[in-house]
């Protein structure tokens, strides 16, 4: 009796270790494939990557391409950049992605950039408190397909109502991805809802 509890118990742990990161694979690859069919916000939120010198590296300029082309179709009235910069950099990560946009045709009145946070909590924190000050609650992310779902699940628990629009060029594009980038994102989607969501920060900034 007491060895089939104890096989019972076993099983059970080996079926859960394999269980949870299976559903973190699953719903980070299912957010990348099958993006939200909505085409309404308030507000274009563009999450910060590597630049230097003020010029967008190729992950934070694929994310500036995605948001150009929704704030030309009318998706949302407003674009937020936002990151700051590595140690020792003159610009940040928010300020880069600003200048770029702006010298692309977006007014100015229509961008905002706050320079804060290396990585996606961080900086999740600093745009939804943004949108609190302008009383506005939906929001698109223009990030890589295999960050949507951690990034909405992060603006989400913040009590924004988000929607990913993945960016369909660049290295993180899917057809630029790898399997190592889809397992890098599902590992810090379940950081993030086993510890990050308990005060366990932990960074996952991406150059």
């Amino acid at each position: 009796m007491m060895f089939k509890f104890f096989f019972r118990a076993i099983a059970l742990i080996v079926a859960v270790i394999v269980a949870v990161p299976a559903y973190a694979l699953f719903v980070t690859w299912n957010s990348a494939h099958n993006p939200s069919s909505r085409t309404m916000a308030d507000v274009i939120v563009i999450p910060g990557a590597a630049q230097l010198d003020g010029t967008p590296g190729d992950v934070l300029q694929a994310r500036l391409d995605q948001a150009v082309r929704l704030f030309r179709a009318g998706v949302a009235p407003l674009i937020i950049t936002v990151g700051s910069g590595a140690p020792g950099d003159r610009t940040t990560e928010a300020d880069s992605g600003r200048r770029w946009l702006i010298n692309n045709g977006v007014p100015r009145s229509a961008v905002i950039a706050l320079p804060e946070g290396r990585d996606t909590l961080t900086q999740t924190k600093a745009y939804v408190k943004e949108m609190r000050t302008r009383s506005i609650k939906s929001v698109v992310i223009a990030t890589d397909p295999f960050h949507c779902q951690r990034a909405m699940t992060m603006a989400r628990d913040l009590d924004a109502d988000p929607f990913c629009a993945p960016v369909s060029d660049g290295p993180n594009s899917l057809a630029g991805s790898t399997n190592r980038y889809l397992i890098r994102e599902a590992g810090a989607y379940l950081a993030y809802i086993t510890l990050g969501r308990r005060g366990i920060h932990l960074s996952d900034h991406l150059g």
